[in-house]
């Protein structure tokens, strides 16, 4: 089977997809690094979401910005968001990341919330978020590590660490799915795949401080996940289970 899009990833992983409480915990810590990142007033910056499943963050960010589009693959997902928000702001599209429907220069900002590793061809994916991108236009980039113990999609141990034609194998034998669409990459795979754009990292601002970014709902100070998480990008950064940069597209800011 060649890799393509899955199907119906949001019927398929539903309870991710459709929890309205933890995505709109994740819109705020991505407004909050766009926030401290920028240093300046939101309310008047364009922002696109690739990959923008059921709108929920979407709808969260529309309060705090210009315009707001959400493009996703999957019209069962758009079409709950748009029945779910209607704000003047805010429009859902069903569209591919990888043919983005805007021309060149579009966008002051882009989320690409842990999304390169469900496409078919990631580098297609960050040209088209470069090419949408105004000079000096930022991408708030989350992604996952392949080095990973559990796979974050099916929770299943070493899925994204053994070889591909056994990943397959493995999900079949446990009943979720005949094909494993998921192609993470490591630290140096991630930094290969964004060369093109001047990296900011706020993984490890955000777990020295959850609390001012918004994150303390997943690290919790002063507890022992807290502190592993502090001991991993201390000394081990490589085997950070998912990263947050701000990618910036080389030009001058608009």
């Amino acid at each position: 089977m060649k890799r393509g899009y899955q199907d119906n990833y949001s019927q398929r992983m539903e309870g991710a997809v459709f929890d309205r409480e933890r995505r709109e915990r994740k819109a705020e810590t991505i407004r909050a690094v766009l926030q401290d990142f920028l240093k300046n007033d939101l309310s008047s910056m364009p922002l696109l979401d690739v990959g923008s499943a059921a709108g929920f963050i979407d709808n969260y960010l529309a309060d705090h910005f210009a315009k707001v589009v959400g493009l996703d693959i999957d019209q069962e997902a758009v079409n709950f968001a748009q029945k779910s928000f209607q704000k003047k702001n805010l429009a859902f599209k069903v569209a591919d990341g990888m043919e983005i429907p805007f021309p060149d220069n579009e966008f002051n900002i882009v989320l690409c919330t842990h999304i390169y590793e469900h496409v078919p061809d990631a580098q297609v994916l960050m040209k088209e978020i470069s090419r949408v991108l105004k000079p000096g236009g930022i991408c708030y980039f989350a992604a996952g590590n392949r080095l990973s113990l559990m796979e974050p999609h099916y929770r299943l141990p070493f899925l994204s660490l053994i070889p591909r034609r056994l990943a397959h194998v493995y999900i079949k034998l446990i009943g979720k799915g005949d094909y494993y669409h998921e192609k993470h990459l490591t630290l140096p795979g991630l930094k290969k795949l964004v060369k093109n754009f001047r990296i900011t990292d706020y993984t490890k601002q955000i777990v020295e401080d959850p609390q001012k970014f918004y994150a303390d709902y997943m690290l919790r100070p002063g507890t022992v996940k807290h502190g592993i998480a502090r001991f991993i990008v201390q000394y081990v950064y490589w085997l950070c289970p998912s990263y947050i940069w701000i990618l910036q597209k080389p030009g001058n800011s608009p």
